[in-house]
């Protein structure tokens, strides 16, 4: 799943009282949007979506067939005139499919973005409410995207990683998740930087499956 990163806007600043430090914190977008009932019903959506224009596209490509396979059995017995429109039938038909690919894949990705935009919006919200009731300056997001190197690189403890906040905020319990994924590794957590993608690799569309970072 393509997603969009969001790095949320300077809150009013703000101070520990113990040592005047700023304090920032950080997150994984991708992982929190991933995590939500809302991700869910949008990837359903999406693949009813998928499978309604593959079936219109299998249907087209059916009849394509057909068509070039009657024309070759029957095409020595045609005058110049029905020879000639059935070609030029095929060839319609051919462009037809092309077409039909090309939208069939635009169609999607504005889809996409379209179901995508409200859950966008809940978590952005859900970020900035944590930032003011936690006293972060910032939050930053350590994921920037596939193929990317991490926002933060390195993190001494686990005390600003706001990922379990703004779970909660958003109505997901963390420990669940921590639970059901035990063994995989925690998001918002600071990693090495990432070693350049070999050109023409491909590229996951899925939000990264990570688990649950500890509990704050």
């Amino acid at each position: 799943m393509v997603v969009m990163t969001i790095i949320t806007t300077p809150l009013l600043a703000q101070t520990t009282p113990a040592s005047g430090l700023t304090k920032i914190g950080y997150t994984n977008v991708d992982y929190i949007i991933g995590k939500l009932p809302e991700s869910k019903v949008m990837q359903n959506q999406l693949e009813v979506t998928k499978a309604q224009l593959d079936k219109a596209l299998g249907e087209t490509y059916k009849e394509a067939q057909e068509k070039y396979e009657a024309y070759q059995k029957n095409g020595a017995n045609m005058t110049d005139v029905i020879r000639a429109d059935k070609e030029k039938e095929l060839q319609n038909l051919q462009t037809r499919i092309q077409e039909m690919q090309n939208n069939a894949q635009t169609s999607l990705q504005t889809k996409q973005q379209q179901l995508l935009e409200p859950i966008l919006t809940k978590v952005n919200n859900a970020i900035q409410e944590v930032g003011k009731e936690s006293g972060f300056l910032y939050i930053l997001n350590m994921d920037a995207g596939a193929g990317t190197t991490p926002i933060i690189l390195f993190a001494a403890s686990e005390e600003n990683n706001a990922t379990n906040l703004i779970l909660r905020k958003l109505g997901v319990d963390p420990d669940k998740i921590e639970a059901a994924a035990p063994a995989a590794a925690k998001p918002g957590t600071a990693a090495p930087v990432a070693a350049p993608a070999k050109t023409g690799a491909a590229t996951p569309a899925t939000t990264p499956a990570t688990a649950a970072p500890k509990k704050k």
